[in-house]
């Protein structure tokens, strides 16, 4: 029988939930990397044994950590097998961490604070690895979307890394501004159909879609309007928070943005708002189902200032049109006194002929539903704050 595996990131390590095909009953493994902060999650799509994890540390730095056993175990790509991956005291060892960028794409980068290596590289300075995206076709390849926003690429199954240059390098990069939650390139949407389409999006400076494989960019906000912009229409500028896709329509995709839900049919080349009766457009998730292309997913937040459900409850909005036209899904999440988050990279689908809906919270919840919605459950409580959640579907 199929299966699932929901993989979630959070404040103090991973966590690793499986189940059969009916979803009901569930084993939870972990934490791994206990005590620290596990950003991403993500599995290879043709190697469902292969995961990547982005291992964060305010006091240690950053490691990416791979598994090839489905989360069993786990090392970091450089160090051998069997051997710790930190030092005594901490400090990390091997090279998943050592991100090497093209020196020549700081040419007018608002982005100055470096140090030379020997020769014409530079060790990359940033804060954390937002979000990991494995290639559809190769598991030792997989990018990275980092803070300050940088997109890189391993096709060493994580061993070393080097920056996709084109995208810092295209022109509007001395315009990026950090938002609420930093400069960070959260979204890397590979395009299924096009091997050298990429789209990525970034706070808060917008979205970007590559059509030459990482070569050369292109801003892709037209339709945008933030209001906190002198001009709200801007190039460059917009905080968006998430961007999803349905690999059969790899044309269409929906954003959540710092307020509007919007979705756009030529592959963000114009955008429109289709926030429609839901009761408040901000939010931080969107997700597409995976067998109905028009049917999306949103949690609407408060407000940028009150981050936590309107009026205390929690409700999933599903929308069967593609926007405009929502339904509250209720049944299962809790309806008084709810003040809880659900952060931009803590929603997934998986891909049963009934799919099944997940997401998490910053107060530790895991919800499932495995009828599109319609009815949730707690998979577990009391994690700590769920930064991210990713599904694979196990044939």
């Amino acid at each position: 029988m199929s299966g699932v595996r929901v993989l979630v990131g959070t404040r103090k390590g991973a966590f690793i939930l499986e189940s059969d095909g009916r979803r009901t009953d569930w084993t939870v493994g972990g934490p791994h990397f206990a005590g620290w902060e596990i950003y991403h999650l993500k599995g290879s799509p043709v190697d469902p044994d292969r995961l990547y994890a982005s291992q964060t540390s305010s006091w240690f730095g950053q490691i990416v950590q791979r598994s090839d056993d489905g989360g069993k175990t786990w090392h970091q790509p450089g160090t051998p097998r069997g051997e710790p991956t930190t030092t005594p005291d901490g400090m990390p060892k091997g090279e998943s961490n050592k991100f090497v960028y093209d020196a020549s794409a700081a040419t007018g980068s608002a982005l100055t604070t470096h140090q030379w290596y020997d020769g014409s590289q530079r060790p990359w300075e940033f804060k954390r690895v937002w979000h990991l995206e494995p290639s559809l076709t190769d598991p030792d390849t997989v990018l990275a979307g980092v803070e300050d926003a940088a997109l890189f690429r391993s096709t060493d199954g994580g061993r070393t890394w080097s920056e996709v240059a084109g995208l810092r390098g295209h022109g509007t990069g001395p315009q990026w501004q950090p938002g609420a939650g930093g400069l960070c390139l959260h979204t890397i949407i590979a395009d299924p159909e096009d091997r050298d389409r990429l789209f990525v999006a970034i706070s808060s400076a917008g979205a970007f879609r590559t059509d030459d494989g990482g070569r050369s960019w292109k801003p892709i906000n037209r339709g945008l309007r933030s209001q906190y912009l002198p001009d709200p229409t801007a190039e460059v500028g917009h905080c968006v928070h998430r961007i999803a896709m349905h690999r059969s329509r790899p044309n269409v995709l929906f954003m959540q943005k710092h307020w509007d839900v919007l979705r756009s049919d030529d592959a963000g080349d114009s955008w429109t708002e289709v926030s429609g009766d839901l009761p408040t457009d901000f939010g931080f998730v969107i997700d597409v189902h995976a067998n109905e292309p028009e049917t999306i997913y949103v949690v609407p937040i408060k407000s940028d200032a009150e981050h936590f459900p309107p009026d205390g409850r929690l409700r999933v909005y599903r929308s069967r049109t593609g926007g405009n036209e929502w339904e509250a899904l209720t049944r299962g999440l809790p309806q008084r006194h709810c003040y809880v988050n659900v952060l931009r990279d803590a929603m997934a689908v998986d891909s049963l002929d009934a799919c099944g809906v997940y997401f998490g919270t910053t107060g530790g919840q895991v919800y499932a539903s495995a009828d599109a919605g319609d009815t949730w459950s707690a998979i577990v409580r009391d994690l700590p704050a769920v930064l991210s959640v990713e599904v694979q579907t196990l044939r």
